[in-house]
């Protein structure tokens, strides 16, 4: 997502108020932006807890900072300054965090996200994106930018499956309609749920959903979602993050709180490192049971309950 990222804010670079500040990265991606933006496209170095609160400062001065790194040196290494000096005042920060997930592969654990938004969900005035498409990103920069606090930003890669077309941008949206199961997939893992349930004819009924912002406190389901639910009383939520303070177990509280009658619950996530070793995203995801198969088969055992 990052040259749709480039070219999203460079379209955005004309506001004379907008800042980019970097922790040493995005070479190779986001030199037309630095082109653009000249003094204002500012290299922090790799001090993240300094890039935060620099631009916690620029923000409080009337400034439109954006900041980027990976994804664990967002929001790990600088949480007490996402904290204490972004999210305790309110202070409109956009954070863009590249690498959600297993996104970073063989560089291993240091390099994963796999416990972001679920940290980050506990923190006031804290508005998540985690777009589903590449597609997405020039919109996701717009609402972002269009809210009057904080934002963090998780991309990853996200790739529709071969023919399709997503509706338009939305925090939750309908991508297959059905009086089935209903499936909530997070970010970029919307396209592998596509792509596995349109493999299986059997699975042609269930009704598929894709989340981008977070959390429920924030952006509650639609009516249109909640009908679903109540109808199909059978409900999956696939997420690149461990089970663990996710969308899973938030939207399952959020679902008793309201009465709403699901009978039937599963939960995809993270799993970590099962075996100790590293490899590529899609490695990582066949070992936590979150590729086409494992998908294909919680799928069709909720289907059948």
């Amino acid at each position: 997502m990052r040259r749709q990222l480039c070219d999203a804010l460079v379209a955005r670079a004309q506001r004379p108020d907008l800042v980019f500040l970097t922790g040493d990265l995005g070479f190779g991606a986001l030199e037309p932006l630095r082109d653009v933006l000249g003094a204002r496209f500012i290299n922090a170095g790799i001090a993240e807890q300094n890039m935060v609160t620099v631009a916690a400062a620029m923000a409080s001065d009337g400034l439109e900072p954006w900041t980027y790194t990976i994804a664990p040196f967002c929001y790990a290494r600088a949480f007490e300054q996402i904290r204490n000096d972004v999210c305790l005042h309110g202070l409109p920060v956009r954070m863009l965090a590249n690498g959600g997930g297993y996104g970073y592969g063989v560089m291993g654990a240091t390099h994963h996200a796999l416990e972001d938004y679920g940290i980050l969900s506990t923190l006031p005035n804290l508005h998540i994106f985690v777009p589903a498409f590449d597609e997405d990103v020039a919109a996701t920069v717009a609402a972002a930018g269009a809210i009057a606090g904080p934002a963090y930003i998780r991309l990853g890669r996200g790739e529709m499956p071969a023919g399709e077309v997503a509706p338009a941008y939305a925090p939750w949206r309908r991508l297959r309609g059905g009086t089935g199961p209903v499936i909530v997939a997070v970010g970029p893992m919307a396209g592998v749920a596509w792509a596995a349930l349109a493999a299986e004819d059997v699975l042609q009924d269930a009704d598929l959903w894709a989340v981008s912002e977070l959390p429920l406190s924030l952006c509650p389901p639609p009516d249109a979602f909640i009908e679903a639910v109540r109808a199909s009383r059978r409900l999956c939520v696939i997420e690149e993050h461990v089970a663990q303070g996710g969308l899973g177990h938030s939207l399952a509280a959020w679902c008793l709180e309201r009465g709403l009658p699901v009978e039937g619950f599963r939960t995809l996530n993270a799993a970590g490192y099962p075996s100790g070793t590293y490899g590529s995203q899609g490695f990582h995801r066949r070992e936590s049971g979150l590729d086409a198969p494992a998908i294909r088969s919680a799928a069709l055992a909720l289907a059948a309950a």
